[in-house]
């Protein structure tokens, strides 16, 4: 039966749900409240430069590939990639730094110069954590968390032991050199928990770094957003900007549609891709499935303070993914943890898209994206971030050994307060909740309310966790329960 089906948000969740439904033949159309589609991975373009707003690494080819190979086409019909080499730059404390390779051989090599006998290990871990991509990326992840049941396998039984132990006391059975163990326990802050809160079966995220390797769509991470726009058209789906949710509509307990604008619409379904917690503030008190007690317990991912810049002349000594892990990077793990508050000596993470791609500055410039990444629901004032920047691009200049501060010409921020006011981001969260053992699949918040028929969930607060290739999978989970709901 052909059904009106309302898509609440436009990142890669919404867009993928809505898909997959419109496939099937149901009438679907997403209403996103800002200005532009993309939630989180929107673009925005200043004098002359271009910045992704959020996503800036591609991981897992094969899930963005899978996505499209669903309705009869591949990655390539829609935009270009570029495998980048070295994949991605480390930069520590005692100036040096170290290169990620494009391929396993020379990251094998890469390991071996800095800690003899770590390119042994370093084999036997990512054999392990190509089986462990194999079951999780190619099954568990495309379960949609309803029961318990889902994670029980033949294979995952093998693999028991690896959700109660950590990523990082496995990779310190491996590797002893503390630039080292920082390179392996990176991958795994995409979950958004430390690795010592990780179950070790998610070094499959190692595999994603080291076997798979770090892509760039040209233009940006958008691009890959503006794909799944011309798909969704393609198949009927109907997309409306600057169009918010003020509240979801129902009658006895059954969804009937929305109000947008103050505009009642009535609809079969209602899918959000909007934030949970949010979702749920526009319903009655007695239709909610979490309560704030409920929300206030979990493990957030951080949130970030970013710095999108623009330098009037090209840059030295960097890549076009940066790690600056020349601070203590337990210490910062706790000022975002375990005692929540402003980092002290902060890691960061800074990009350079033009370095790739010269058209996304312009001629003889560069384009800068630079994050700190820091605890949720911290007090944001315009002078905290001032001096953050300050002390980033300081640490930036000395480590990379140029000076660039008065070739600055473009400088915007967002932070907590923006991630609240533009995507009704709890606590102002960055990526969602963190993938801990007691935060994995069925543990998560569900994709299908409980509690108001016909209402459904998808996105980084649920089923199957934080970032990109995650939230597609996310959208086609969503859609396969709406799809299968009367079976």
């Amino acid at each position: 039966m052909k059904e009106k089906i309302v898509v609440i948000g436009s990142g890669f969740s919404s867009l993928a749900a809505a898909c997959y439904l419109a496939k099937e033949g149901h009438e679907v159309s997403i209403y996103e409240k800002n200005e532009s589609i993309g939630g989180r991975a929107s673009q925005f373009k200043a004098e002359g430069f271009t910045f992704d707003m959020g996503p800036s690494w591609y991981w897992m080819p094969d899930v963005f590939e899978r996505f499209f190979n669903d309705f009869g086409y591949s990655v390539s019909d829609f935009y270009e990639l570029e495998k980048l080499n070295p994949a991605y730059s480390v930069f520590f404390s005692d100036s040096s730094s170290v290169d990620i390779a494009d391929n396993l051989e020379d990251i094998f090599n890469t390991f071996e110069n800095e800690e003899k006998g770590s390119s042994k290990a370093l084999k036997e871990f990512i054999t392990d954590a190509k089986s462990n991509y194999d079951v999780a990326i190619k099954d568990l992840v495309y379960r949609p968390g309803i029961s318990p049941l889902e994670l029980i396998t033949p294979k995952t039984v093998t693999k028991l032991g690896q959700f109660f132990s950590n990523v990082s006391r496995d990779v310190r059975k491996k590797v002893s050199n503390p630039k080292l163990v920082s390179i392996l326990e990176f991958p795994v802050l995409f979950l958004g928990a430390k690795p010592s809160k990780t179950p070790a079966f998610y070094n499959f995220m190692n595999y994603a770094d080291f076997g798979l390797g770090t892509w760039q769509p040209k233009g940006g991470m958008h691009q890959v957003i503006l794909s799944m726009e011309k798909l969704a058209k393609s198949l009927g789906v109907i997309i409306y900007t600057n169009s918010p949710v003020s509240k979801i509509n129902t009658k006895n307990n059954k969804v009937t549609g929305v109000t947008i604008n103050e505009k009642e619409l009535n609809f079969d379904i209602v899918l959000s891709g909007a934030d949970y917690n949010h979702t749920e503030t526009l319903l009655e008190t007695h239709q909610k499935q979490y309560s704030k007690n409920y929300w206030d317990k979990k493990t957030f991912a951080p949130s970030s303070l970013l710095f999108y810049v623009g330098f009037n002349k090209k840059l030295k000594n960097v890549n076009h993914h940066n790690l600056f892990f020349d601070t203590d990077f337990e210490k910062h793990a706790e000022e975002i943890y375990d005692d929540p508050k402003w980092p002290i000596d902060p890691l960061f993470y800074a990009n350079f898209t033009s370095i790739t791609d010269p058209k996304m500055a312009p001629e003889g410039m560069e384009n800068g994206f630079f994050l700190i990444p820091i605890a949720p629901g911290l007090n944001d004032t315009e002078a905290l971030r001032a001096s953050y920047f300050n002390k980033i691009i300081t640490r930036f200049e000395h480590i990379t050994k140029q000076n660039v501060k008065n070739n600055i010409i473009f400088k915007k921020s967002f932070c907590v307060n923006d991630f609240v006011s533009r995507y009704n981001s709890y606590k102002g969260n960055a990526y969602g909740m963190a993938n801990t053992l007691f935060q994995t699949a069925f543990l998560r918040p569900n994709l299908k309310s409980k509690k108001v028929e016909n209402l459904f969930f998808t996105g980084q607060l649920t089923v199957p966790g934080p970032g990109v290739p995650p939230a597609l999978i996310s959208g086609k989970l969503a859609a396969g329960l709406i799809l299968n709901k009367n079976s």
